[in-house]
């Protein structure tokens, strides 16, 4: 069974290493199989595409996958890196927090 991840569609994270480092921006979309994440304004490319009858042909930029490992929790109270720990509310939900500043990360 594939390890559990700590990240989410939704998540402000921070680049942590690479060309984009010290970038921050929300995840688009996660591919667990490959344990990458799609990061909004990081890791852009350009693309070139073909006209066709719905779309305008040229270079369009857009964003690449980067690699779970490269990425960082934000922390929600100092805006830093942080890690990422899960625990069990009074109520019985199981929820993440930053293990920084021990502020809960889920809603």
């Amino acid at each position: 069974m594939a390890e559990k991840l700590k990240v989410k569609k939704g998540d402000r994270v921070i680049v942590v290493t690479g060309k984009d480092k010290g970038k921050t921006g929300d995840i688009l979309r996660v591919f667990s199989k490959d344990n990458r994440v799609l990061v909004q304004g990081v890791n852009m490319i350009q693309r070139h595409t073909r006209q066709t009858q719905t779309t305008q042909g040229g270079i369009i930029a857009k964003e690449a996958p980067i690699d779970i490992s490269n990425v960082a929790h934000v922390d929600p109270k100092d805006n830093k890196a942080t890690k990422v720990g899960f625990k069990t509310l009074e109520d019985g939900r199981k929820v993440r927090f930053a293990k920084r500043s021990g502020e809960v990360i889920d809603v």
